[in-house]
């Protein structure tokens, strides 16, 4: 037995590209889109993971999106529920790839005080865990004093 892969369903396609690959790093691998079932699935690595994902031997994160109902009917609304806690993505320097988040606009919920470990949320509130990689950071600022925002 292997682990593929973890899907999370997407209300924007585009916010979530944005999020999941310019804001936090990720690598569109491929995608399908099955128009008679009116959804398109996306298949995300991590940039260290794409030759071993390539060849089908890395867990990916798989963005499902539904696509508008024909009838003209409200798109589904998805709910959280605590049964799903986070993704988890360990990182060369956690203070960067925070930093890089926040300058594309997203809110470090919980930021890397301890120099190992922030957690953010998708545009689809799905929590993001980053980790550092290796041994911990010194804390530094503005990370050391920021205060945790929200639910993660």
């Amino acid at each position: 037995m292997r682990y593929l892969h973890s899907m999370v369903r997407v209300t924007d396609l585009q916010e979530s590209l944005d999020f999941y690959c310019k804001a936090l790093g990720l690598v569109e691998l491929y995608r399908n889109e099955y128009s008679q079932g009116r959804f398109t699935l996306i298949f995300l690595g991590a940039p260290d993971d794409v030759e071993k994902a390539q060849e089908s031997k890395s867990p990916l994160l798989e963005l499902t999106y539904n696509w508008e109902p024909l009838d003209g009917s409200e798109p589904e609304q998805y709910s959280q529920g605590r049964n799903f806690g986070h993704l988890a993505y360990r990182v060369e320097n956690i203070y960067e790839t925070c930093q890089r988040l926040a300058d594309a606009g997203v809110e470090i919920n919980r930021p890397p005080r301890d120099g190992h470990m922030a957690f953010v949320r998708s545009p689809d509130n799905i929590s993001i865990e980053i980790l550092q990689e290796g041994s911990t950071l010194e804390p530094q600022e503005p990370w050391l004093s920021m205060p945790n925002t929200g639910e993660w």
